[in-house]
């Protein structure tokens, strides 16, 4: 069995998406640096995280998500040094299922990795988070209670790092649990260094290009994929039939939602930043208040700036998506299909590759698993392609 594993368990919207991307692009230097990563592909790794929390819903999923688990221990059985686990989904787990993980993996020696950041930003970007997965709650009733299901990710049960820390701290020492703090003021590649450092890499070597932010929406453009989402859920009124295509699967919402619609269409707009309402930064503050107290009552091992997880005691004025008007929607929406039209005239005509799907005429890279054949797919349900 790996001697230690390393339980990468997010949170959430804290860079996990920059650091998975690198480690998951350098496997093969991992492995020859003495960390495996165990499974094929980003995706057993949620598979596995689904496992563990629970998911009665695992025989909807391909066959291999129902093994995921299995095999990444298998992995790690057979390999004598270090391993890493990784999925931000692995903090909404109970107590009792953080329990029955860290056992599973004994006799390694298991560390937690929680990488972090100050609870109004992580609020704020988890609701943004949220809506490119076809959420339709507006940002004041957002999360307002803490879930009792281990399979609420976008809730404080998965983004308050006190509540983690309590459930997943019953497992391991406190000595051989690390936090992270994110410092959204420092170059990117800041958190990859203490993330690999802790690892027992040499940062520095690695290759980095590969990576990417998950950028934000401004404050208009999540307030049209909002209503968007409406319109796609039947939530949104009025005498219209429902829509064909709901979006509901999870390919669809990865690929058209997220990626498509949210990451390569809204998101480069830059629209403008924004919080929520006032009565939820007091309680982002208070969170983040409970957090860092909790982890100094018990000692975990900080590798960073503790402070950077507290909410700013000034703060910048900044709008709220309440105050967005039906006019400002009207026109981003008013964009956004201007730019769809090309889309489609850009799909419709792209010629075919060799293995007869349509080649990619968008030219944007989409980042969402599958997302590469996405225009072949779109392609072949459009009148009159050629």
């Amino acid at each position: 069995m790996a001697s230690q594993v390393y339980l990468h368990l997010g949170l959430p919207k804290t860079a996990t998406t920059y650091l998975q991307t690198i480690v998951w692009t350098a496997r093969n230097r991992l492995r020859a640096d003495g960390l495996l990563l165990p499974g094929r592909e980003r995706r057993d790794h949620l598979w596995a995280s689904r496992e563990i929390r629970g998911d009665r819903h695992l025989d909807r999923l391909p066959a291999r998500a129902a093994t995921a688990w299995t095999r990444l221990r298998e992995e790690l059985a057979r390999w004598p040094r270090r391993g890493l686990i990784s999925h931000e989904f692995f903090a909404a787990a109970s107590a009792a299922q953080a329990a029955s993980m860290v056992a599973a993996l004994a006799p390694a020696e298991v560390h937690l990795v929680l990488t972090a950041r100050e609870p109004l930003g992580l609020f704020t970007a988890s609701w943004q988070e949220s809506l490119k997965n076809r959420a339709t709650e507006p940002i004041g009733s957002y999360s307002r209670e803490v879930a009792t299901s281990p399979m609420r990710v976008w809730n404080w049960r998965a983004l308050d790092l006190r509540l983690v820390l309590e459930r997943w701290g019953q497992a391991v020492p406190a000595e051989r649990i690390h936090i992270l703090p994110l410092d959204t003021t420092a170059a990117r590649e800041e958190i990859w260094h203490r993330f690999g450092g802790l690892l027992g890499l040499a940062t520095a070597d690695y290759d980095l290009s590969a990576s990417f932010p998950n950028e934000s929406m401004g404050v208009v453009e999540a307030e049209t994929l909002r209503r968007i989402n409406l319109a796609l859920t039947g939530a949104a009124g009025g005498t219209e039939p429902p829509l064909p295509h709901a979006f509901a699967h999870a390919f669809d919402k990865g690929v058209y939602l997220r990626t498509f619609l949210a990451d390569e269409r809204l998101v480069p707009r830059r629209g403008e930043r924004f919080w929520p309402p006032a009565d939820r930064v007091t309680e982002c503050r208070q969170r983040g208040e409970e957090a860092v107290a909790h982890i100094r009552r018990h000692g975990y091992d900080v590798v960073g700036d503790l402070d950077r997880l507290l909410v700013p005691a000034e703060l910048p004025d900044r709008r709220t998506p309440e105050s967005v008007t039906d006019a400002e929607v009207a026109e981003v929406a008013t964009w956004l299909v201007a730019h769809l039209l090309g889309d489609v005239r850009q799909l419709r005509t792209a010629p075919a590759t060799p293995d007869g799907r349509a080649a990619d005429a968008s030219g944007d890279g989409a980042r969402g698993e599958g997302a590469g054949s996405m225009a072949g797919r779109v392609r072949r349900w459009l009148p009159g392609a050629r």
